[in-house]
């Protein structure tokens, strides 16, 4: 919406009635109510979204980075309805969300793939032999899916078929589609992506890439950009496939392309047909508003720069704060935030949709906020990570916050020796509880006080 702004383009929110007094509908042109809490009734409901549109009068549709944003149907709803879609055309999601047609289509355009079975035979017979010949261990993903869900890690024979019946029964209930591929289990890979963007000109470009290995069960939790395990040799590699795997099915806006990497090779993964949630790490080191050549490639600009034309300028890091208790297994966090204090200062950044006094409801994503620095190299952006998670004070609800400062510090983390399953296996001193400091102490005192008093003071005036 800042960037729309910035740009002169009006902006219309939509939001659930939990979300009525949310950041991103105060902070929009419009906003427009759709609907019940619940994602179904809300977010998640393409007519209402679309009748909404039609009632503000707009002319596009920017599906963010959850919900629809991926959703094929809703593209070509929009398309129907004779808004833009700020985003690839319905076709070219439908085909990158199948991981199988993906894969077929990557393979024959030269790019590296795991190697897998990615077939319609769904026997369990089929699946066996396919797992035998790849060679255990073997990883099973729902061909829909993402996230993690569907996923099970197979190590012998005799796991398949309960982690296969488990493993359709979640990609069932997540996406409406059983469908199961194998892949080959690469282990301790590192989990790097590369941003790529694509005009209505026929014009694609690659924009470095993103370094995701620290991850816990399949979520990113930090993300870094460049990623010093990348050569200059790999980095051209990596990209130039990339844009093979754009080229291939005429990529129009803002995409990702996902690869699994390890010392001697790298393999596609899938591509994720938006913009990313780690996408301003990019944005840091390019000097670039990722979301402004969404918005002038959706009005029929070329990309605003040619290939030999981007140049990287140092090192950005992002941590994602979430409303969880890693103490209690990462369990949600709910309830009203009493006091939030944001870091500030040079080479800080804070993305969020949240504020002192705003409810964190059970019903959407636990994220709260994203912190991201940059400075000229990694040991100084690591720096400024920790001071900026060490200055970040949010009270009335349990965050992820003392985790990450935990990870951030960890001496793999700072080494850049990372897989990604480093967080799971130091899962037990990652979470252990710390005392809380002074300062911090204080400042969640003065916060709590700050907010019962203006409560005191609002209560007073309604009188």
């Amino acid at each position: 919406m800042r960037t729309a702004k910035r740009m002169g383009v009006r902006t219309v929110a939509v939001y659930s009635e939990a979300d009525r007094a949310a950041l991103h509908a105060t902070l929009a042109d419009a906003a427009v109510a759709i609907g019940p809490a619940p994602v179904k009734d809300s977010y998640l409901n393409i007519d209402a979204i679309i009748a909404a549109a039609r009632t503000a009068g707009a002319e596009a549709i920017h599906p963010g980075y959850g919900f629809l944003s991926e959703n094929a149907a809703f593209a070509q709803a929009c398309a129907n309805a004779g808004l833009i879609f700020i985003g690839p055309a319905a076709a070219t999601i439908r085909l990158m969300g199948s991981k199988s047609q993906a894969k077929a289509l990557m393979r024959s355009s030269g790019v590296p793939i795991v190697p897998g079975y990615h077939e319609a035979d769904q026997t369990i017979a089929a699946l066996a032999q396919a797992a035998a010949r790849i060679g255990y261990p073997v990883l099973l993903k729902a061909s829909a899916g993402g996230g993690g869900r569907g996923m099970r890690l197979v190590t012998a024979p005799g796991e398949l078929a309960e982690a296969l019946a488990s493993a359709k029964r979640e990609a069932q209930a997540a996406f409406g589609d059983d469908q199961m591929l194998i892949e080959k289990y690469i282990a301790r890979p590192r989990h790097i992506e590369v941003q790529v963007f694509g005009d209505s000109h026929g014009n694609i470009v690659s924009l470095y890439e993103r370094e995701c290995t620290l991850q816990r069960r399949h979520q990113k939790v930090v993300e870094e950009a460049p990623s010093i395990a990348v050569t200059p040799k790999r980095r051209a590699e990596m990209s130039a496939a990339a844009r093979a795997a754009a080229q291939a099915v005429g990529y129009l806006g803002a995409g990702t392309v996902e690869f699994i990497a390890d010392a001697s090779r790298y393999y596609f993964i899938e591509m994720n047909t938006r913009l990313q949630v780690e996408h301003p790490v990019t944005e840091m080191i390019l000097g670039i508003d990722l979301v402004e050549w969404q918005l002038r490639i959706a009005c029929g600009e070329k990309l605003p720069l040619k290939q030999d034309e981007i140049r990287a300028n140092g090192h950005a890091i992002e941590a994602r704060i979430y409303a969880e208790d890693a103490e209690k297994g990462f369990l949600p966090s709910t309830g009203v935030i009493r006091g939030w204090r944001e870091p500030a200062g040079e080479g800080v950044r804070v993305d969020t949709g949240f504020r002192a006094g705003d409810a964190v409801t059970p019903y959407y994503d636990a994220l709260l906020a994203k912190v991201i620095v940059w400075a000229d190299d990694r040991p100084r952006a690591l720096a400024r990570m920790q001071q900026a998670l060490g200055e970040f004070e949010i009270v009335g609800i349990t965050s992820n916050l003392a985790f990450l400062r935990v990870l951030i510090r960890h001496p793999q983390v700072e080494n850049g020796d990372i897989d990604t399953g480093l967080i799971e296996r130091e899962l037990s001193a990652l979470t252990a509880a710390a005392p809380m400091g002074a300062l911090a102490m204080a400042a969640a005192c003065a916060a709590i006080l700050w907010r019962e008093e203006e409560e005191r003071i609002a209560a007073k005036d309604d009188l």
